[in-house]
């Protein structure tokens, strides 16, 4: 994108490679015009100033660019922003409440659950899906086979690690960040 181009314009390019699109952002509807190559994460740092989602690795290996798209974790680096249209889009600035921090906003900040801090955000909205999808009884790959089936899905340090397994600390704070998730699970 060229950097010139003012936040919600399309940069210089064909019309008909270039979307006019709505996406609800953090509670409000949001209209852009991008180029039909613009990914969500592009779109959310680029176009609304919203810089909390990182930008890693670019290919959806390291989580730093975590977002929640209806209300479901996704890498918004492999996702056309276009493909989102319609979607509800949270990001880390999304889930206080003013001044309020989330709970695990809280747990990460009280537990030291990072160091360089560039993870966080895509660490922290993976972890908010996390403990929806325990909650609503959504198994992982070592969630316990004989479980019932028809509640939640108990929050061990083996389960949250593997929950995680798509979020990257290269400073190596997982222990910490293990610890705010249950935290913040009580």
């Amino acid at each position: 994108m060229d950097r010139t181009t003012p936040p919600g314009e399309a940069p210089d390019v064909a019309p008909e490679a270039a979307s006019r699109l709505t996406l609800r952002v953090n509670g409000t509807a949001r209209v852009l015009a991008v180029d039909n190559r613009t990914t969500l994460l592009d779109a959310l740092r680029d176009h609304l100033d919203l810089t909390g989602s990182k930008k890693g690795c670019d290919h959806g290996q390291c989580g730093a660019c975590t977002v929640l798209l209806d209300g479901r974790r996704v890498n918004s680096c492999l996702l056309l922003a276009v493909a989102c249209a319609g979607a509800s889009v949270t990001t880390v600035e999304g889930l206080a409440d003013g001044d309020r921090l989330h709970p695990v906003q809280k747990a990460f900040v009280a537990r030291d659950a990072l160091q360089c801090g560039y993870c966080t955000p895509g660490q922290i909205c993976s972890a908010v899906a996390l403990l929806d999808e325990a909650a609503a009884g959504q198994p992982s790959y070592v969630t316990p086979p004989e479980r019932a089936a028809d509640g939640p899905v108990s929050l061990t340090p083996d389960e949250i690690r593997e929950r995680m397994s798509g979020n990257i600390c290269r400073c190596g704070a997982y222990p910490n960040i293990v610890d705010a998730i249950e935290e913040a699970a009580r």
